[in-house]
């Protein structure tokens, strides 16, 4: 996929050499890995092999025991633009339903990072969020509170809480555990539209290889170590020679 605006060669993220250990296991073992403006990359990999502790490490939230990561071509260390990048947590429909908040109060809290925690909601942030409503097909449920939503439903909420910054990179973590194929199916759809439609750079986290078949252009594998696959045709190649994604 190409985009014509984006420059596919310029990296937002740097992982170099990155070891992580936990006591004495070793969770992640020398993973270089280069994400680029307008991927969308799927980051799979079976339960325990690393793939959320990687995700933890490039989101700063633990330092790898050793090696560098980079974001827009900065040192995580000193970096600071933490706007630039969205995140939407594992399980982050598991919230409590009862939580008293709109969807238009939960998308405006994506702003918050903008305009500072105890500053005014202004016209432009009430904008952003509606544009990132209508930007997943939620705007007509803005008034209706959170908890009354199917979890798929939900799952679109936090995806616009996440884009309301204008974010330019956003990771998901394992984002469909628990929604039924059906809404799994419109929610890959829904996400590779954002991919080409805002040129967002995108990082799905994942053990559900065979959602991303359509949706994806690259796929890098981590257990412990990582391997990359710059197309799914590749991977089922390297990883399944049997298997052929279009059969």
């Amino acid at each position: 996929m190409s985009h014509s605006k984006t420059n596919h060669l310029e990296n937002i993220v740097e992982i170099q050499n990155v070891s992580f250990d936990f006591g004495k296991n070793e969770v992640l073992k020398d993973i270089n890995l280069n994400i680029h403006r307008g991927d969308y990359l799927g980051l799979v990999g079976g339960n325990g092999a690393g793939k959320t502790t990687l995700l933890k490490i490039i989101l700063g939230l633990l330092k790898p025991t050793t090696g560098k990561v980079k974001l827009f071509g900065e040192d995580i260390n000193e970096f600071k633009n933490w706007q630039k990048v969205g995140y939407v947590p594992q399980k982050a429909t598991n919230f409590d339903n009862n939580f008293p908040a709109t969807v238009l109060e939960v998308v405006l809290m994506g702003r918050y990072g903008r305009i500072g925690l105890f500053n005014m909601v202004k016209e432009i942030d009430r904008e952003k969020a509606k544009q990132a409503l209508i930007n997943v097909d939620m705007w007509e449920f803005k008034d209706k509170l959170i908890g009354d939503l199917s979890g798929g439903q939900q799952q679109r909420v936090f995806i616009a809480r996440a884009i309301a910054s204008d974010p330019e990179i956003v990771f998901l973590d394992e984002p469909t555990v628990g929604v039924e194929l059906q809404v799994k199916n419109e929610f890959y759809e829904l996400l590779k539209n954002l991919n080409s439609k805002l040129e967002l750079t995108i990082v799905l986290v994942t053990h559900e290889v065979e959602n991303l078949i359509n949706n994806v252009d690259h796929i890098a594998c981590v257990d412990k170590t990582l391997f990359f696959h710059n197309s799914v045709d590749q991977y089922f190649k390297e990883s399944h020679p049997i298997i052929h994604p279009h059969s």
